[in-house]
């Protein structure tokens, strides 16, 4: 008997050894692609899931040594692009359709997690020391994820197939149930770009001004409003770009929601922004500790509260993006 049950240790020791080498061993691999690449370009799919909405975008990542990155999200549904770009004079939101940038003081991206970004995939991974590896017929590492803005995102599914290429990255909440799926479909780790690739201006095509009107066609409200909290007051406020609306919440959680039609520039336009990028359902917007804003469908939205975290805040924003319309 004794035989045995020491049989039966040494056996599951050397399966133990195994599997830890083997997680060394794919780890070492995937970070010497990633490492040594001194320019890469990626193209997949992203899928973001609010509730039981579902939004699509095509993604293009490009990175050069230096620290340069460019991620172009493409909305499939509308065909709206917005690119994240960091060079060294910045970080920037790009919105060419309206012919504005908007500048941010931010770490980005290394200070979150990001779905699409080899380096911080690989530092997710790394940093987790107590990630698991299961081997299928590709590897899948499970790793905690850190983004601040929503702690219920918790952790990730990374797939790395027999080559070492990464295939798939999937978010998960802590019910399992996932809120981002990035699929992979193409990666060169040798790619090079010209000096204008990761210049603002070389991003920012000539745009036609239009002519459009400046009256909101619908004013849209929360789907998800905080509890013990309710609309006080709705204004309606002409200015020199349009017709402003002001919402207040009040409560024991209160806020406030403005809204305004968004027209293109007639020049080239860069906007200083509190906070960080962060994708908002359907587009790029900006979060910071006490307030969100986003652009969508030719509207701007902004929430603020001194009362809310900033996952209270995205909550709102994401229920604005889903929200049916009223005249």
């Amino acid at each position: 008997m004794k035989r045995c049950i020491t049989y039966l240790l040494l056996v599951f020791g050397c399966l133990s050894l195994v599997g830890c080498n083997k997680e060394k061993d794919v780890l070492k691999e995937f970070s010497k692609k990633v490492e040594k690449s001194n320019g890469y370009h990626l193209e997949g799919e992203l899928q973001i899931i609010n509730n039981e909405d579902s939004y699509l975008y095509d993604v293009e990542v490009s990175y050069s040594k230096g620290d340069n990155f460019r991620v172009s999200l493409k909305n499939k549904t509308n065909n709206h692009e917005q690119i994240i770009l960091k060079n060294s004079d910045g970080v920037y939101v790009l919105t060419p359709s309206l012919n504005k940038s908007f500048k941010f003081q931010s770490q980005w991206p290394y200070n979150n997690s990001q779905i699409y970004l080899l380096q911080t995939i690989l530092k997710d991974i790394e940093n987790d020391k107590d990630r698991e590896l299961k081997i299928e017929d590709n590897y899948v590492f499970t790793t905690k994820v850190n983004y601040s803005g929503n702690s219920d995102l918790v952790k990730q599914k990374v797939t790395i197939d027999k080559n070492y290429d990464i295939k798939e990255v999937v978010v998960l909440n802590s019910a399992d149930v996932p809120q981002m799926k990035m699929k992979f479909n193409d990666i060169d780790y040798k790619a090079t770009f010209d000096d204008t690739y990761f210049s603002l201006k070389g991003n920012m095509p000539s745009v036609t001004t239009e002519t459009t009107s400046n009256v909101l066609d619908s004013i849209v409200y929360p789907m998800y409003i905080p509890q013990n909290t309710q609309l006080s007051s709705q204004e309606k406020v002409s200015t020199d770009s349009g017709d402003r609306i002001i919402m207040t919440f009040s409560g024991d959680n209160g806020f406030m929601l403005v809204q305004e039609k968004v027209n293109v520039s007639s020049e080239m336009l860069t906007i200083p922004m509190f906070g960080e990028p962060y994708i908002i359902t359907d587009t790029v917007g900006a979060l910071s500790d006490n307030s969100v804003t986003w652009c969508t469908n030719g509207v701007e939205f902004y929430v603020v509260s001194d009362k809310l975290s900033q996952q209270e805040l995205l909550e709102i924003a994401n229920s604005i993006s889903v929200a049916n319309v009223s005249k």
